[in-house]
This record gives C-alpha cells, structure tokens and sequence, in this order.
C-alpha cells in the first residue's frame, strides 16, 4: 500500500531525531527510481533511501544493500554535486501532505553557504524527487513535468516550486470533535460507513476507513467514538509501526494495530518505521527490479523452450507413425509372393493369405491403381525403408530436444533466482555462447569479472558452496571443487550443484542435511515439500563432452530426502 498521511507524519517524527544534523556523505541512484544518501551523524553512519515510484513511493532508513549500476544517471551526477557535504538542518511536512521536505545547508560553486531544499513527493502518479535552490526554484527533478502532462501545476527546472494543490475535503485530524460529530450526525447508513468516511474525509486511509467500520459494526455512535480515540491517538503521537502478513509474507502496513482480517492474516509489530518499511518493500522492490531487467531474457527464453517443447511433441507423434512400418514390409512381402494372381494395373485392392499370422488368414492389401502389383510393393517398402530411417533420426533428435528442453527450463529457473546484475550478465554471455542470443554488433567487449559462487557456512562450520547458472555450476564442480569434496543435486530436478569443501573427509550429518536443504532451495522445488537430494565425490562426476552448460552425469551415489529452508538458507548464509 501506499504510505498514507499519518504513516508519513509518524515516520517523520522518528526519522527528525535520526538525521536532522546529519552530514550526506554520498549520493548513489541505484535504480531508476530510488536514490540512496549515505549520511553521517551523532548516531553513526547509515543509509536513507528516497524512492519516487509509483506504487512504492517511501522514505526510510535501510539495512539493505544495493547494486550500483556501471554508469550513474544524470539526475544522480546533479545530486552528488549540490547534496554531498551539505547537512540536513531540517525535515519537514507540510500539512497533512504526503511530502518531505528536507532543507539542506550546502554551498555553491564558490564554496559560499546556501540553503536548499530536496522534496520528496509521494502522492500517486504524481511521485517526484525534486531539488530545490535557496530562491524557491526547482534545480531538477526525478521526472519533469510539462504542460502537456498537467495543465495545474508544472514541475521543471527554472520554475517556482510550488506545493500541490490540497483536498477539498475535510482534514479528519485538523477537524474538531464538534465538526466529526455534525458531519457524522449527517450519515444515514445507506453506504457502507468506510465509504462514507473515505468520500467525507481526507487523510483517511481506505484501510483506516474499514478498520473504523469494522470495529464498529451498524453502530453510529460506537463509529462516533473510535473515530474520536484514533483522532486522540494521533494528536498524542501514540503510533505502532504494524505489519499485516499472508501466510508469511508482508501484505500491508499502517500506524496502528489492524484488527480486520481476523485470522485470515497475521500481525506484527515492529520497533520502527523505517524497519518496517525496509522490511515491506526491500524485498517486494528488488523483486520486481529483477524482473523488469529480466523481462527481455525471459521471454527469449520461454520462446525457444516453447518452440522446442512443440518440436519434441511433434517428433513423438511422428515417431508413433514410424511403428507401423512392419505392416508396410508385410504388405510388400504379400504382395511380391502372390504376384501371379495379382489382378493386373487398375485393381485397388488384392485379397491374399497373411502367412505371417497362424491359419492363413485373408487381407485385403490398398493398392495405387495407378501403379502395377511389382511398383505397389516397392512402393510399400520404400515407405518401410523411410520409416525406419526415420526412426533412428528421430530418436536421435527427441534425445536432443529432450536435453534441450532441459536446459532451456533450467535458464527460466536461472532467470527466476537471479538476485544481481552479475546473475543477469552470466545469463546473457551463457545464452549468447550457446547461441540463443545473438552477439551485438559493434558492441564493445566486455571483460567482466566472473562472479562468485554462493557461500555457505554449516552449523558445524564447513564452508558449502552453490552455483548461481549453469556456467557457474560447470565451473564449480569441474574447477573449482577437489576431486575428493562431495557434490549434491536434486534428483530429476533443475537446480544449481552445491560442493561442501572437506577435501575427501568424512562429511558430518548435520552438514550433510543443510547441504541437501539448500540444494532443495536453490532448484525448482523450492516450492515445497520433502524432495531426494543425490550426492557423491566430485570425482564421480562427469561433464559428456559437447554438452549443454550445467549438465553432467555422475554414478556411485547415495539419495537423502531434504527441504527447501528460506530461514536455513539466510542463517547460513556466509
């Protein structure tokens, strides 16, 4: 959900005693809509993070960490020069207003002190970072907004910044007990009482709204008084950051405690804002950063794994037809050995003895009537011939497009876990190698670093490491492992190769069963559910020459049946 008016009010409160003093270090822009100020202050040293998408518009604190892309953005260079060195002396929020203002002391080209102001708008489509001069001009901003997208108020570089135009509707929180009551004494119940509140109210949230109404049932005036104890709340600063969770995985937020769903959702409390918000967003953000930068591979992918998909349905259809040539071969047989009362050219049909089945019985063999008894029969086991070249072909070629097909789901599995820009790069020099991507022209080549595999930890402290691709995975187990650590794998199931390092030591239970875990978390079964994990020494693996990236064979190895762990995983996590 969007942050509403009082979440900000309250996140501002605890960010003043945070930052207000602080020091902007260094400005990063590590994603099209978020920028990110390393700030230093009484407290230490931490990381704010402003993000102007739509959708997902927020301020907070954070603990998580960022990819930076090679080049920083333009609007990032114009923040590094006008923000890094100045101080926040200031956060404020006008009214109400899903705005921050952050006022800044900084300096000019000269060096002579300025103030200025960086504003962070959150308010729907109208989302925006802004940087503002000590004038009350706009610098620049996240996105420029002209005439032509909205005819009210213009956001460009030179203009008065001016604050956006205020609701018409009462402000629920600045109203007075005596104004809720006169409008609430205006309410007939003919519409539900959270869109009554919703269309009398601003600052209102639509989950407030319900919150409200569900609380209070059909009765106005129990609707009178928590409406008066949630104003009493705000106006005394009582807020609790609180996180509504389905089935493990965070769904909403507000100020308050929310009672709605019943046991349908979870809730949690938490000690801040800004760890809140951290938690709610970071994951769901990058997520979403991951799949828009992998849009494009993905459905590169999914196109040549579908058009193998249907080749290999296709083949086995063809392969079924093959069966029926020793049907051809007989017929041709027949024909030939009853040649002397084959009706002459014309007939489209020839009654004979099947002497391949017991008693003789009659057939009736089609024949072309264009064709004489001799050219029938060739053409029947030319059609024998056909087919049984075809079948050995055709084997051959489901085989492969069987392997192919493997591989390709494997790479949709890849694109799915990719977590960096370095997954996404081993992804696209993989695809480009095997030739499903073809290499840009006049590009520019690259000589990345190859990135590291994944390490792990055990309770028992071996180091356990896992492939990121299938490049990754070839690399792993043919180079990097020693013939004597053990190598695991799900069984029949795409997913990375994980080593545990013992060098040809025994491997203790404990370790063992993590190893297996994560095994089960990094493949396709992550989902859920017991799945069997092989395992064996690195020596008894092989790579078949000319295969696909990833796969391998592997002989004189044992099954344990293992779990996918997300807690297990980020425990182990080196």
């Amino acid at each position: 959900m969007p942050l509403d008016s009082v979440t900000m009010s309250a996140l501002a409160q605890e960010l003043r005693g945070q930052i207000v003093g602080a020091k902007i270090d260094k400005v990063q822009q590590p994603e099209r809509d978020t920028v990110l100020l390393s700030l230093r202050g009484q407290q230490g040293n931490f990381r704010l993070v402003l993000c102007g998408g739509v959708g997902c518009a927020r301020v907070h604190i954070t603990e998580a960490s960022y990819e930076n892309p090679a080049q920083p953005p333009m609007f990032c260079m114009l923040l590094r020069k006008h923000l890094c060195g100045a101080r926040i002396f200031a956060l404020e929020q006008p009214e109400r207003e899903r705005i921050l203002l952050f006022r800044l002391d900084a300096y000019d080209e000269m060096g002579l002190p300025v103030k200025k102001t960086l504003a962070v708008e959150m308010i729907g489509r109208g989302t925006n970072i802004i940087l503002v001069d000590g004038d009350g001009r706009v610098i620049d901003c996240l996105r420029r907004v002209d005439s032509d997208m909205s005819a009210l108020r213009q956001v460009l570089p030179g203009l008065i910044y001016r604050l956006p135009l205020q609701q018409t509707k009462p402000d629920f929180f600045s109203a007075t007990p005596e104004q809720r009551a006169a409008l609430l004494a205006e309410y007939d119940g003919t519409v539900p009482a959270d869109k009554w509140l919703l269309d009398t109210f601003s600052c209102l949230s639509p989950l407030i709204c319900r919150e409200l109404a569900y609380r209070s049932g059909d009765d106005p005036s129990r609707l009178g008084a928590n409406m008066e104890a949630l104003a009493g709340c705000v106006a005394a600063g009582d807020y609790t950051p609180y996180m509504l969770l389905a089935e493990g995985k965070p769904k909403d937020f507000s100020f308050m405690r929310i009672l709605q769903y019943g046991a349908a959702m979870e809730g949690e409390a938490y000690p801040s804002f800004s760890a809140l918000l951290d938690i709610f967003y970071t994951s769901r953000s990058k997520a979403e950063e991951m799949h828009r930068r992998t849009a494009v591979l993905r459905k590169t992918v999914k196109n040549a794994h579908d058009r193998v998909a249907k080749k290999y349905v296709l083949q086995l259809e063809d392969l079924k037809k093959t069966a029926q040539r020793e049907q051809k071969r007989r017929w041709g047989d027949l024909i030939t050995a009853n040649l002397y009362r084959a009706p002459k050219t014309g007939a489209e049909r020839m009654t004979v003895e099947d002497f391949y089945e017991d008693g003789c019985p009659s057939v009736e063999i089609p024949l072309n009537k264009l064709k004489s008894p001799q050219q029938n029969a060739a053409a029947y086991y030319r059609e024998y011939n056909k087919a049984k070249t075809a079948e050995r072909y055709l084997t051959k070629l489901i085989e492969e497009n069987r392997r192919e097909e493997q591989y390709l789901a494997s790479v949709l599995h890849e694109i799915d876990r990719a977590a960096c820009e370095a997954d996404i790069a081993d992804i696209r020099r993989e695809l480009t190698e095997t030739g499903y991507i073809r290499p840009q022209k006049n590009a520019k080549k690259e000589r990345s670093k190859e990135s590291a595999p994944l390490r792990y930890v055990s309770g028992t402290g071996v180091e356990i490491l896992v492939g990121r691709s299938n490049v990754q995975n070839d690399r792993l187990t043919t180079k990097i492992a020693e013939k004597g650590d053990m190598w695991l794998h799900t069984q029949k199931i795409h997913g990375s190769h994980v080593i545990i390092r013992c060098a040809g030591a025994d491997v203790d239970e404990q370790t063992l069963c993590e190893a297996a875990s994560l095994a089960a978390y990094h493949s396709q079964a992550s989902g859920g559910g017991k799945v069997p994990v092989d395992y064996t020494r690195v020596k008894y693996v092989k790579k078949p020459a000319g295969s696909l990236p990833g796969m391998v064979i592997y002989t004189d190895y044992s099954t344990i049946s293992a779990e996918a762990d997300e807690a297990l995983a980020e425990k182990l996590k080196a």
